[in-house]
């Protein structure tokens, strides 16, 4: 799928293009390349002679040519971008080529941007940019306003975590946790700790590809401010992610102690009931060892008084074990 964004009275207007002809029709600031098929990559070649690397949304490349400008001008910058499914939280890695020596847009520039599927980033600021006049007047400030709302969009997520740990919480500080709520409990537990790892990952990234940009010198004064308001931002994050994995390190803890509380509970009662039986135990070893002369057997209360004996030698443990509170 292939987007086109142009300025119109400050705002921003998406157009889906399904032509050569219907490109060459508009000047843009911003191409959006969603898993662009082989014959748009060739329209965007003829058109602004721009060839898009084939390995422009690899995982597995190296760290060195993540950020780079070429001899002409133009900076290739691979980010990613955090999609919080309820299903799979994911991060979608995206490739950006910004574009400042086109001939018909020198003075804006134009920024491509590739990537396999639709990200809640991109459809955040699209909805902001046809809201708001003037939040957008070059390629430059799409970047950065990307950026500013992927670091909004990781607060909105860490948010969403606070809330699903309180639930966890009231889970397990309430008490009387069973081994299916337990089981219960730490899938939710792991599910936010690997979606607040994919956020420190993600907050990390952004920084690192906005540091980039001013390093490279190609923002203004104001753009730069934004850029840095936005490290700020980013910064303030690390401070609610190194909370949260204490937080989930503590809940983590709490819900295997109830797991070992509930275990030792049944170790308890199988030490209790051993320990209780064993005066009984002994006293039958003793009447059943094979004595030639035995005076209990030779009266008729023989036999129900070993049983009574037996019976008394096991509840006196058990009185003193439920006076100790060991039964409880």
């Amino acid at each position: 799928m292939l987007n086109i964004f142009s300025l119109a009275n400050g705002r921003l207007f998406q157009e889906e293009i399904e032509s050569l002809e219907e490109l060459t029709r508009f000047k843009p600031i911003w191409v959006d390349l969603e898993a662009p098929t082989i014959e748009e990559k060739r329209w965007i070649k003829q058109h602004y002679g721009l060839s898009i690397p084939e390995d422009a949304m690899d995982e597995d490349i190296e760290e060195s040519a993540r950020f780079y400008e070429e001899d002409n001008g133009d900076l290739h910058i691979r980010s990613d971008f955090l999609i919080d499914d309820n299903e799979q939280p994911r991060s979608v890695r995206v490739a950006f080529i910004l574009n400042l020596t086109n001939p018909d847009l020198k003075s804006k520039g134009v920024l491509f941007s590739i990537h396999d599927e639709d990200v809640p980033v991109f459809r955040l600021l699209r909805m902001r940019a046809r809201r708001a006049p003037g939040l957008i007047e070059d390629a430059k400030e799409v970047l950065l306003a990307l950026f500013d709302a992927d670091a909004e969009y990781s607060a909105d997520t860490l948010e969403n975590i606070y809330d699903e740990l309180e639930k966890v919480s009231k889970q397990v500080l309430a008490g009387d946790v069973t081994d299916t709520r337990a089981g219960e409990v730490l899938a939710a537990i792991a599910r936010q700790e690997d979606l607040n790892g994919r956020i420190r990952r993600n907050v990390m990234d952004t920084r690192r590809a906005v540091s980039f940009m001013m390093r490279s010198k190609m923002l203004n004064s104001d753009q730069f401010e934004d850029a840095r308001q936005i490290l700020r931002d980013i910064e303030s994050l690390d401070n609610h992610t190194a909370f949260l994995f204490d937080k989930i390190n503590f809940l983590m803890d709490a819900t295997v102690g109830f797991i070992n509380i509930n275990q030792n509970k049944i170790i308890k009662i199988f030490s209790v009931a051993s320990v209780a039986l064993l005066p009984p135990t002994l006293i039958a070893s003793v009447y059943g060892m094979n004595f030639q002369h035995m005076p209990e057997l030779a009266k008729e209360w023989g036999y129900p008084y070993a049983l009574l004996l037996m019976l008394a030698s096991a509840l006196g443990p058990m009185w003193y074990f439920r006076k100790r509170g060991w039964l409880k």
